[in-house]
């Protein structure tokens, strides 16, 4: 949905985030977590450019925050039976009769599940610091042509056999695998079980250059009238911004 509407996407993850930290720091808010995903890291999509700026964007607002104040980022794979997960759509398809749609059959994942997640992000946010990046010990990726045979067996029937496997290809922006942790990043353990620190070697990131050049495609500008709303213009702000950003050379405008 992000890639089909990446105007929107940044508007809402970007410039929202940027809004709430804004608004946070004003009200003296104490701590504020930030969920972020995998697909910040290095990321391919402009949802995952989006999360890696949002980073950022929180990374930002501590430097700007007063004493006693919290701004922290939390890092996570999939969560299974969350919203938009695969688990409910593969349950669905078994229901269906079939078949069940996987990407790629090399295709693997990092996930949890909700009340892992959930237990791990508010602890996280109790005794998180400010300005650090958290993410949470996801174990090993798991395939998801695994997890797709498994869903059909649990309900009773064989892969392949009562109910067939659909390998539909890579969405646009997606890649066989995640990654957790970027080149220029090494995670640090914490004192708590399944909380690891990220320490980042990356150069300074200019920030306001950023959202500089991504304003205008967002917001309308009377001195760029071109640029508002226009995808093109977007993603080669992004692509500045963040080279590993897919280039689409049949992008439309509008």
């Amino acid at each position: 949905m992000m890639e089909a509407n990446t105007v929107a996407a940044v508007e809402n993850n970007v410039f929202g985030t940027l809004n709430l930290a804004d608004a946070a720091l004003g009200s003296g808010v104490k701590r504020l977590v930030l969920i972020s995903t995998d697909k910040a890291v290095d990321p391919l999509c402009v949802y995952g450019a989006t999360k890696f700026l949002s980073e950022r964007i929180v990374a930002d607002a501590q430097a700007r925050a007063a004493a006693g104040q919290s701004f922290m980022t939390v890092r996570f794979g999939n969560v299974l039976g969350s919203r938009g997960s695969i688990l409910p759509l593969f349950m669905k398809q078994v229901a269906q009769g079939g078949p069940v749609t996987v990407t790629d059959p090399a295709a693997r994942r990092y996930f949890m599940t909700i009340p892992e997640a959930c237990s791990l992000v508010l602890k996280t946010g109790g005794v998180g610091e400010g300005g650090e990046s958290y993410i949470l010990d996801m174990g090993e990726p798991v395939l998801i042509r695994d997890l797709a045979e498994q869903v059909i067996r649990f309900s009773g029937f064989e892969p392949d056999k009562d109910i067939p496997i659909e390998y539909i290809g890579l969405r646009p922006g997606e890649r066989l695998e995640e990654r957790l942790v970027s080149g220029d990043e090494e995670l640090v353990p914490t004192p708590y079980r399944k909380i690891n620190r990220l320490a980042r070697k990356a150069p300074a990131f200019d920030l306001q250059a950023a959202l500089d050049a991504l304003r205008p495609a967002c917001f309308r500008d009377p001195a760029r009238p071109d640029a508002y709303r226009n995808r093109r213009v977007l993603r080669a702000a992004l692509r500045a911004a963040v080279p590993s950003v897919e280039e689409v050379q049949d992008e439309p405008e509008y």
